[in-house]
């Protein structure tokens, strides 16, 4: 099993486009077949990351195939167009 957490910063003036982000991520758990498990949430403190995803996937095969999914790409382009910073990390367990 793998397990792949993502953090963003996202530009200042964004909320919006963010909290369409995440929905949109949200969205994604039932219907992209790959992906067992998420949780995408909003950093409740402050100075550190914006939000996070985290999702679990049967291998890193099945991860590549959920990135490549045109469905997990439509939301990612919303992302790429509002954040100033992303780190990722992911792992076996």
């Amino acid at each position: 099993m793998i397990r792949h957490i993502v953090m963003w910063k996202f530009r200042p003036g964004t909320e919006a486009e963010q909290a369409e982000f995440l929905k949109g991520l949200r969205s994604l758990q039932g219907v992209i077949p790959q992906l067992l498990r998420s949780e995408a949430a909003v950093n409740v403190g402050a100075g550190n990351y914006d939000a996070v995803l985290v999702s679990e996937f049967e291998s890193l095969e099945a991860l590549e195939q959920y990135k490549n999914d045109p469905r997990h790409k439509a939301v990612s382009a919303l992302c790429k167009s509002i954040r100033e910073d992303r780190v990722a990390v992911d792992y076996e367990f």
